[in-house]
């Protein structure tokens, strides 16, 4: 059975040209279409969509309230339209804050080089969000249920130097740990006792949250420099790094070229170029490259950052790949590994899409797939065994 769309959007054409594009795919049915954020809430309530194409800007309820009302009411997976402007990063953002999973450029001039391409991209993107909704349902039921959120709360707290917030170990019920959970309740208290000189983080759909939920967790004075490769447009990326450094204790700013690497310090990868590590590990500094290459998917690259990592640091890098659609960073990593880097990767359950973290688990060069609640505790307790 097709999967089920709910499009919405005050414009007659878009809603027009976006159902035309999603109805040539025999997984995909348009069921309804929706002219307003309040017609969004009512007919994803009664129509229960597998999917939800959202634009921002809506009279009567904007795209944004829509969405928060949607995951309060009927949780769905939720893809945003947005405006490649300062505004609609910022806009875009918030969505994601609220519960969409993903975002697309609302001009499909912008999401690909020729209408076919744009269109085979928003049927892909909407695809794999479409598989995500079962799961997605499942992860509220579950956290609406207070013993077993818990329980998955109950890990003990680090020994660290650093600072962090204690988690909270108040439990309802006591309920026995499964298997799984008894093994990543394991890993997290684990410590290879390597020093490293470079925390390096590689994602793509789902990344915004996922990488706000780590690195706001992360203390001031974190001993590392961060590199941060997100799958994000040109006209995003500035906006995102603004919005975590605000969130976070450490320093977060997008890339820019000739930046020297310093501890407590985050760098975004800049949309639509190239993030590269040159000199020496004990003064490595950022190259942005405009990369005009037709053979490279994405840009940024997290194969090419994380390739560029290994040149200078060799061995002494934490490399950690979060949620994120294909195999981005697959071919870095295992450069990394080579060198004898550690490679971790999010784990099935808690990633919007397990594509990025699979292939490097899948090939065998990831070492750990933790949750991403166990993330940036997990970092700490790595980097912090003096």
């Amino acid at each position: 059975m097709p999967y089920k769309v709910l499009v919405v959007d005050d414009s007659s054409f878009f809603r027009r040209r976006v159902t035309d594009i999603l109805n040539k795919d025999p997984n995909l049915t348009v069921i309804d279409v929706a002219v307003n954020g309040i017609d969004a809430v009512e007919k994803a309530v009664s129509l229960r969509p597998d999917v939800i194409t959202m634009d921002i800007e809506m009279p009567l309820l904007n795209g944004i309230e829509a969405v928060k009302q949607i995951m309060a009411k009927a949780p769905t997976s939720i893809l945003m339209f947005s405006s490649l402007t300062h505004q609609g990063a910022n806009a875009t953002l918030e969505a994601l804050d609220a519960g969409a999973l993903d975002f697309l450029p609302k001009k499909f001039s912008e999401i690909a080089k020729t209408s076919d391409d744009a269109g085979s991209l928003l049927r892909q993107r909407v695809v794999e969000l479409a598989k995500m909704n079962g799961s997605l349902k499942r992860k509220l039921a579950i956290k609406a249920q207070p013993s077993r959120v818990t329980l998955s709360s109950s890990v003990d707290k680090p020994i660290s130097k650093f600072e962090i917030q204690p988690r909270n170990t108040l439990r309802t019920t006591k309920v026995e740990p499964t298997h799984s959970e008894k093994i990543r309740n394991q890993t997290v208290k684990r410590s290879s006792g390597k020093k490293y000189q470079l925390l390096a983080i590689g994602t793509s759909t789902g990344g915004p949250i996922a990488l706000q939920k780590i690195l706001t967790q992360l203390p001031q004075n974190f001993p590392l420099p961060i590199i941060l490769i997100q799958h994000m447009p040109a006209a995003f990326t500035f906006a995102f790094a603004n919005r975590l450094n605000t969130l976070c204790s450490i320093n977060v700013k997008e890339a820019e070229d000739g930046d020297i690497l310093k501890p407590g310090c985050a760098y975004l990868a800049p949309g639509g170029r190239q993030m590269i590590i040159d000199g020496t590990a004990t003064l490595a500094k950022l190259k942005i490259i405009d990369d005009n290459s037709e053979k490279i998917a994405f840009k940024p690259s997290v194969d090419i950052s994380f390739g560029s990592a290994a040149k200078v640091f060799s061995g002494s890098v934490l490399g950690v790949i979060l949620t994120g659609m294909g195999s981005d960073g697959r071919e870095g990593a295992r450069m990394l590994k080579g060198k004898g880097a550690t490679i971790w990767a999010q784990d099935e359950a808690s990633c919007v899409v397990y594509g990025m973290p699979q292939a490097v688990k899948v090939a065998g060069i990831s070492v750990l797939s933790l949750a991403l609640e166990d993330i940036s505790q997990s970092i700490i307790k790595e980097v912090d065994h003096g």
